[in-house]
């Protein structure tokens, strides 16, 4: 075999490893997130069993709402902090507005710092688990119930909450538009 035929496969086998490893990245990232508790990801989500709370301590909450270029929407939390005991169930709401002459839809994507306290923030019902549509003009509060879990680090006092709103209209199929149309 002559020295091109052979670089020739070396490089082939190159380019598809690294296809390969480009692939697999964004799983093995989560992975690595939810086992170090980097990145602020949020993974509790959804029903959690409520025992008694914790008055011997209260966690602050910062609710923070962040403005995406090109996000032409009014949004924010309706409360800026809020005091909780961990295993208290707390109720709360962002508002957003679109003041915009056109149909938007728009995804709320959440991040907890610091990143250790993540794993600990145990959201039962958010806007985040949706697509938020809102015709032009519209405006809606946006429900969040949450529980900070009895197992936060006792040196966790405060903990911040903050929502990135991106636009995702031109993703968004027209039968998600044409829902919302019907129910107004």
């Amino acid at each position: 075999m002559s020295a091109h035929g052979r670089l020739v496969r070396r490089l082939v086998l190159g380019s598809v490893l690294m296809f390969g490893f480009g692939f697999a990245l964004v799983p093995l990232y989560d992975v690595f997130c939810e086992v170090t508790g980097l990145n602020g990801k949020i993974t509790n989500t959804g029903p959690v069993a409520i025992s008694a709370m914790d008055t011997s301590r209260q966690i602050k909450v910062r609710l923070i709402a962040v403005h995406n270029e090109g996000m032409p929407w009014d949004f924010g939390p309706m409360d800026g902090v809020i005091r909780a005991h961990p295993g208290e169930m707390k109720q709360t709401a962002f508002m957003a507005t679109n003041p915009t002459g056109r149909r938007m839809v728009a995804q709320a994507i959440p991040s907890v710092a610091p990143a250790e306290a993540a794993q600990y923030l145990h959201k039962v019902n958010c806007f985040c688990f949706e697509q938020q549509a809102l015709m032009a003009g519209e405006s809606v509060e946006m429900p969040l119930l949450f529980v900070i879990d009895k197992k936060l680090p006792e040196h966790i006092r405060s903990l911040t909450l903050s929502y990135t709103l991106f636009d995702i209209s031109p993703e968004v199929s027209s039968a998600v538009l044409a829902e919302k149309e019907q129910r107004l």
